[in-house]
């Protein structure tokens, strides 16, 4: 039996996307036919799984209007949902692609207030399903309202149950979250930097630092996301660099999602840590290839994924 997936957002979005010939300001622009998604951290990589045949749980915070169509639009991808139920409104988020220079410009809003009680209630939902071995997936930003240490007491409630956090957010809060505990976490540079105490990292500091953090912190697999140069996969014992294979991108929306699903794909099907990787830099380099929010496909993702095998970087620097 393969292990159950949760995954968590506590910020989702309808995700807008369309595109436009020219931008300028203080002009009326004629865009085309926009595409609605349900989106956020979490959503993403739950509609990931799904593409690959794997089942998920589906937790996020929703609420007004636009979270009951929110719902309606998850609805359609036949997703298992345990949505939680706030006064704020859920956000909408805005993505435009210039056809005249082929740039994106991608709008995102706060998200709504979430009171204290709502924060708890969504814990008090969350324990139940946790199980030993479970992967829960906690991705994305706050809310406005949310205490910084959220993913932290999050992280708590995975220890508690010898679940599997895997966390994937930025700021303080990844911060704080990765000092209480995960299993994975997936940090760019700028953002392990951050967890490290320095101004900036190179690629000869990168490794030992990871592993220096990695054992002053509870965290056992860390995979450092380098955008088009690939990643680092970093145990305590072992490290990798994963290339990412070169090609011609429409959208970079959903990448780190699609990159954190298809690690997470992996692990429930007892893949090697370095095939984790390879699988994830594929997913994440497949949704590249897709224009606006569509996440990676199936197909993109294995021909990427046979590519990185046959060809490897160096593991060593």
């Amino acid at each position: 039996m393969k292990p159950k997936i949760i995954t968590l957002t506590v910020n989702p979005a309808i995700d807008k996307s369309t595109t436009v010939r020219g931008i300028k300001p203080n002009s009326k622009l004629r865009c085309e036919t926009p595409i609605f998604e349900a989106g956020g951290g979490g959503i993403n990589v739950s509609k990931v799984l799904q593409k690959l045949g794997q089942d998920s749980i589906c937790m996020y915070l929703e609420g007004g209007h636009t979270g009951a169509y929110f719902k309606k639009l998850l609805n359609k991808s036949g997703i298992s949902q345990e949505p939680i139920s706030i006064q704020g409104v859920t956000r909408e988020n805005l993505a435009v692609t210039d056809l005249s220079c082929h740039q994106q410009f991608r709008f995102g809003m706060p998200g709504p207030e979430v009171t204290t009680e709502e924060c708890n209630k969504t814990l008090q939902h969350l324990d139940p399903l946790l199980t030993e071995g479970t992967f829960l997936v906690a991705s994305g930003s706050l809310s406005p309202g949310m205490p910084l240490d959220f993913y932290a007491r999050v992280a708590k409630l995975a220890q508690a149950k010898k679940a599997k956090l895997i966390l994937d957010t930025s700021g303080e809060p990844l911060f704080i979250g990765a000092q209480a505990g995960a299993f994975l976490l997936k940090p760019n540079l700028g953002e392990l930097s951050r967890l490290c105490g320095v101004t900036e990292i190179s690629f000869t500091d990168l490794i030992p630092l990871a592993q220096k953090f990695m054992a002053n912190n509870p965290c056992e697999l860390m995979v450092v996301s380098l955008g088009p140069q690939g990643a680092f996969v970093i145990t305590q014992d072992y490290h990798e660099h994963i290339n990412a294979p070169v090609v011609y991108q429409n959208s970079t929306i959903g990448a780190g999602d699609s990159m954190v699903a298809g690690m997470v794909f992996a692990l429930a099907n007892h893949k090697s840590i370095s095939d984790t990787a390879k699988f994830g830099v594929a997913c994440g380099t497949a949704a590249t290839m897709t224009p606006g929010s569509q996440l990676c496909t199936i197909e993109d993702a294995n021909k990427l994924y046979e590519y990185i095998q046959q060809h490897p970087a160096t593991k060593n620097l």
